[in-house]
């Protein structure tokens, strides 16, 4: 794997290439490499918007969340939860074994936790926004939204590896091994549907079998006619 970023002007702090080499050594190239275009994509986006590194946010912060975001679909990361929890804890465990103090872990973590619902991802700070953000702009965005040349010069360092492939098929993978890691109706749970066919139960499935018998005896209002 090709080891010379310095085109790409990451961060040069000492935990940024800490953990860049952490990342590095738990993923597969296409998800490595997706991490790193998150980053600049996002950082990219966030420009747009008149979103300037260390000025209005923490690049350092954006950079970690970029890089580590989906570390929970390494075979270290994978755990018992959804991709991106196990992943936003691996990280906060990584970052605070190198004394990154809680108010920092903390961004980390939702950065990570909330990168696959970039609704609520976008209300929050910088840090957390942009690495949703980027991430689904790596995902699909596409070359034609970018400044000229500049999806080139990207992937002549970071080459794509059929990253959005490489990224279902390890979601679907980790998930088909542990289905509790794909509950109903989020990112991971969608995707094992679509692999498996199965049928997500309806919400009054789901609230008959709560034991609180809301559905015994109802009777909808009529609808509302003008």
């Amino acid at each position: 794997m090709n080891d010379d970023y310095s085109e790409l002007a990451l961060p040069s702090t000492a935990l940024a290439h800490d953990a860049l080499r952490h990342a590095r050594v738990l993923l597969p190239a296409a998800i490595f490499h997706h991490s790193l275009r998150t980053y600049l994509y996002g950082r990219l986006l966030g420009e747009r918007r008149g979103l300037l590194p260390d000025r209005d946010y923490d690049d350092e912060l954006l950079f970690l969340g970029c890089v580590l975001h989906d570390c929970g679909l390494s075979a270290e990361g994978n755990g018992d939860q959804r991709f991106e929890l196990d992943g936003a804890d691996l990280a906060v465990r990584f970052l605070a074994g190198r004394g990154v103090p809680p108010d920092r872990t903390d961004v980390v973590w939702d950065a990570i936790a909330l990168h696959t619902d970039r609704e609520i991802a976008r209300r929050k700070r910088p840090e957390i926004a942009l690495v949703a953000l980027g991430a689904g702009f790596d995902l699909g965005g596409g070359p034609g939204a970018l400044p000229d040349g500049y999806a080139e010069r990207v992937h002549r360092v970071l080459p794509r590896g059929h990253a959005a492939a490489v990224l279902h098929d390890s979601i679907v993978g980790q998930a088909l091994g542990r289905p509790h890691k794909a509950p109903p109706f989020t990112l991971p749970g969608e995707l094992v549907r679509q692999v498996t066919g199965g049928t997500w139960p309806t919400w009054g499935e789901l609230a008959r079998s709560s034991g609180w018998d809301d559905y015994d005896g109802y009777r909808p209002d009529p609808p509302i006619t003008p």
